[in-house]
């Protein structure tokens, strides 16, 4: 027997090469994990521009870049804090372009307004962790606003100043419970987004029943209903529920899909009126809308390309149920087919078309003029 060619458990296949590259392991790590914030939006980061305080030790590494550059005749390489908004759930949906033809809403452009996420942090919470409005200034918000809430979580060790000092303040006054927690827990319940060490529980949104908001419309002199079709991002739907409490309607309905529904952002936006101004959900809009009309609504939809000037929507004056498309797309074809009318609002300017939020404002203004004129 040559050699150990014969041996037991002898190896019949050639060995493999050395690997080449990670084969996606790297990759594969940052799944989850988020976004990765620019070097303006790292707070310890000596490029950082935000609002939020600058950290002890930021500061440090940009006076030192600064003595560096004075030193070396040179601009220094560091950030210029306070210009740019890093507070958590301003801006995005707000006075932002929007796409051409679309009456029913804006397709924000640019990047989102969204929460930042800390790079090496999940950015998905647990599904069984409650809900939780983050950042101070929206705590502090929501606070002052009635916004409905279940309990205060402040992160151990944090630095206080005079909003953290009137959110817990606010808090006790209002009874609600006031726990702190540890850092890494609150990161945990937060899903990884810059809490600034508070968060507010919020409590799930109870919606109406539909029929039952129908009926309750019916019972007012003049029943006013607004109806979303597909407009998903929060901030708009808060600002229609404000919008519908200030100008009289009572109620508005959304799709069950699809859609946005109340969360922590949407009652921050809306300014505690979501908890005056009834909210349903519904499975099939279309088959809602028909519901409406033959309870006695006349079912309005906001087109830029409509064939009905707002100020002359005589309808207003009876049962009217105001539909807002969605952003960038604006009314969906099976919804535009429901209407029995849809309503352009005249603009003087070059303005291609208002925010979904917007629209509504202006349109229930108007209808609240004309009902004030004819009573």
């Amino acid at each position: 027997m040559a050699g150990n060619s014969q041996r037991r458990g002898r190896r019949l296949t050639p060995k493999a090469g050395a690997p080449k590259g990670t084969g996606g392991k790297n990759k594969d790590a940052l799944a989850g994990r988020g976004r990765t914030l620019p070097a303006d939006e790292r707070p310890w980061h000596k490029a950082y521009s935000g609002t939020e305080k600058l950290p002890q030790r930021t500061a440090w590494k940009q006076d030192k870049e600064r003595r560096a550059a004075a030193e070396e005749g040179r601009a220094p390489k560091i950030g210029q804090p306070g210009s740019k908004d890093t507070t958590w759930g301003k801006g995005g949906g707000r006075g932002v372009p929007t796409v051409k033809g679309r009456s029913g809403g804006g397709r924000p452009t640019g990047r989102s307004g969204g929460p930042r996420v800390a790079p090496g942090r999940k950015s998905n919470p647990a599904k069984d962790s409650p809900e939780l409005l983050v950042g101070r200034n929206p705590v502090l918000e929501s606070l002052r606003t009635q916004v409905p809430a279940t309990a205060l979580y402040t992160a151990q060790g944090i630095d206080v100043d005079d909003r953290v000092k009137e959110i817990v303040r606010t808090a006790a006054d209002r009874g609600i419970a006031i726990l702190e927690v540890g850092r890494a827990e609150l990161d945990r319940m937060t899903g990884g987004v810059l809490h600034q060490g508070v968060g507010l529980q919020v409590p799930p949104f109870a919606y109406e029943p539909f029929d039952d908001l129908v009926a309750a419309a019916l019972e007012q002199a003049a029943p006013l209903l607004v109806a979303l079709d597909g407009v998903t991002d929060p901030r708009n739907l808060g600002a229609v529920i404000r919008s519908a409490a200030a100008f009289g309607a009572q109620g508005v309905f959304v799709p069950e899909r699809r859609a946005a529904g109340i969360t922590a952002t949407a009652w921050r936006t809306s300014a505690g009126a979501a908890a005056r101004v009834p909210v349903a959900q519904v499975t099939n809009l279309t088959r809602s809308l028909k519901a409406c009309k033959e309870a006695g609504f006349v079912v309005v939809g906001l087109d830029a390309d409509g064939q009905t000037d707002l100020y002359d929507l005589e309808a207003a004056a009876g049962p009217l149920v105001v539909v807002v498309g969605s952003e960038g797309r604006g009314l969906s074809r099976l919804v535009g087919e429901t209407c029995d009318l849809t309503v352009s609002i005249p603009m003087v300017s070059d303005v291609e078309s208002l925010n979904a939020s917007v629209a509504a404002a202006v349109t229930l203004a108007e209808v609240a003029r004309r009902r004030a004129a004819e009573a």
